[in-house]
């Protein structure tokens, strides 16, 4: 994969974390709890600040129109700029985290931006990836940092060391392996699927995302979709919860696995996915906290394989006490663990090793990192999932190169899509530039006719002669302007003859394009 080297290079590059709390993270960005927040921090100016802002908005986008010349081979791009759990620490994602809720408010951020023209956000545990069509690439790709530097508080420098930036066919093509399970820290897992599939019904409620983007959505879930049906990459694979299961069942002595006290707290879809997969190892009981018994009596009615005993949060600590291994998947935006509680909490059995694990799949973080400077206690979290995923890295490799043709396969069907756009424009300036000289000569002709000489009937015979002449002559170039796959013409020659009848017609069609999505940039700002 194109971004798999720099993704690389930036998850080597990371320096220690520096110590923060869960406030710091932007509040705007992570609701608490899986719930919508109220009060939103917002910086409100003056109106003679807000009236400066958008004129020099105005301003920035009328000079991009002066030296529009300079883009005109250069057409909108489609990047990603992002990171994951290749490239960047836990300490950092979950300050750019995005809740599901706000992807909408998010994306209308991103497509007020001035050379932005579409947006999507695509937020989970492992990643935090925004994907844009842009004006201009670099003016583009500046402003979305620099969005996310302000959203996360994290300096635009600090971002750069551990954002990775995709162009074109290499961003579909992350997007396509992402949604096919390629990029996931486990090969192959289910899960990321359903999270493009939202990020598509999120845009479809919202009406957020605009044609580009929407496709390449799309595309990538059939991708997925096929990668999964047509290889065996979903065979043995594992979701982030059955890894942290598999992670718990690791650090507890193999002898005493099955008798080690469980606790869930969150019954989310991780959560759930939690309880299944103790199931798998073999437990037969399983304590979950959580904020209303309902979710908990559904999974206690799905699973009859494990007795499920449901706390409210308000005895979180109590059940704490009471288990061995403690498995947090919330939407918290707040340490629900801190080194001071585990301080006061009983000491664990010998038999069970003498430590009393917590291992923490949210993101933000629900336990605190500091836990494990506790005697009694260790932590892990998402980013230490690697060691259960690096085995058999040779069969995750094979089957990954499988998917790969599938991959491409799709990208090249999105691509042909994508270009064949280019010709609509030229299409339409041609009919417009065609029905124009037919007015105008229509109009001359009846003139020399003399109004008082025709009928109804006449002047109607007159006006479908003109514009049968017209459609007739059209005919022929612009069948050759269109590319579907029903005869031989290839994409390359469909645009070459696009090309031949821009400077023919003298259309300029793609300065006109430009210009106009500059202009509705204009007036939205304004507006």
């Amino acid at each position: 994969m194109a971004g798999a080297t720099s993704a690389t290079a930036a998850a080597g590059a990371f320096a220690a974390a520096k110590a923060r709390g869960p406030a710091a993270a932007c509040p705007w960005l992570v609701a608490a709890g899986g719930r919508r927040r109220s009060g939103v921090v917002r910086c409100d100016a003056g109106g003679d600040a807000q009236a400066a802002s958008k004129a020099a908005s105005i301003t920035a986008l009328e000079q991009f129109k002066i030296s529009a010349d300079r883009y005109m081979k250069e057409k909108s791009s489609i990047a990603v700029i992002g990171l994951s759990v290749h490239t960047a620490p836990v300490e950092m994602r979950e300050k750019l985290a995005v809740a599901e809720e706000l992807w909408p408010r998010a994306i209308s951020e991103l497509t007020s931006l001035n050379h932005i023209e579409e947006a999507a956000v695509l937020s989970t545990c492992n990643r935090m990836e925004i994907y844009v069509v842009a004006l201009s690439w670099n003016r583009g790709i500046r402003e979305v940092v620099d969005w996310m530097s302000k959203k996360s508080g994290i300096p635009a420098s600090e971002l750069r060391e551990h954002l990775f930036m995709l162009r074109d066919s290499d961003a579909t093509r992350h997007l396509f392996e992402v949604s096919a399970g390629l990029d996931s820290l486990v090969l192959g897992e289910g899960q990321i699927l359903a999270q493009v599939k939202q990020v598509v019904r999120n845009g479809q409620n919202s009406g957020g995302l605009g044609k580009n983007i929407d496709r390449m959505f799309k595309d990538a879930i059939t991708a997925g979709k096929r990668v999964r049906c047509e290889t065996n990459i979903s065979a043995g694979a594992v979701s982030v919860s059955s890894a942290a299961v598999e992670l718990a069942m690791m650090k507890l002595p193999k002898s005493e696995c099955l008798s080690a006290r469980m606790l869930l707290i969150g019954a989310g879809k991780m959560g759930k996915l939690v309880v299944k997969h103790l199931i798998a190892k073999g437990c037969k009981k399983v304590v979950v906290v959580n904020r209303s018994v309902e979710r908990v009596d559904a999974i206690r009615e799905e699973m009859k394989d494990i007795e499920i005993v449901y706390r409210p949060l308000t005895e979180m600590y109590e059940a704490a006490a009471d288990a061995d291994v403690v498995f947090t998947s919330t939407a918290s935006e707040s340490l629900l663990f801190t080194k001071e509680h585990a301080e006061v909490l009983p000491p664990i059995s010998l038999a069970m090793g003498g430590v009393r694990l917590f291992v923490d799949i949210s993101v933000p973080r629900n336990v605190g990192a500091c836990l494990s400077e506790v005697e009694h206690a260790r932590v892990y979290n998402v980013d230490d999932l690697k060691e259960v995923v690096e085995a058999n890295k040779e069969d995750r490799v094979r089957k990954a190169m499988e998917a790969q043709t599938i991959i491409t396969q799709e990208l090249k069907r999105f691509e042909a899509w994508r270009d064949s756009l280019e010709t609509v424009p030229t299409i339409k300036k041609l009919r417009s530039y065609a029905d124009r000289i037919r007015a105008s000569e229509l109009e001359k002709c009846l003139q020399k006719i003399g109004e008082d000489n025709l009928n109804k009937k006449m002047r109607r015979s007159i006006e479908e002669l003109s514009t049968g002449i017209v459609n007739k002559l059209l005919h022929g170039p612009l069948q050759h302007l269109r590319c579907d796959g029903s005869d031989s013409r290839t994409l390359d020659e469909t645009l070459e003859n696009m090309h031949a009848l821009n400077r023919m017609f003298s259309l300029d069609t793609e300065k006109a394009v430009l210009e106009q999505k500059i202009k509705a940039k204009v007036e939205k700002t304004q507006s």
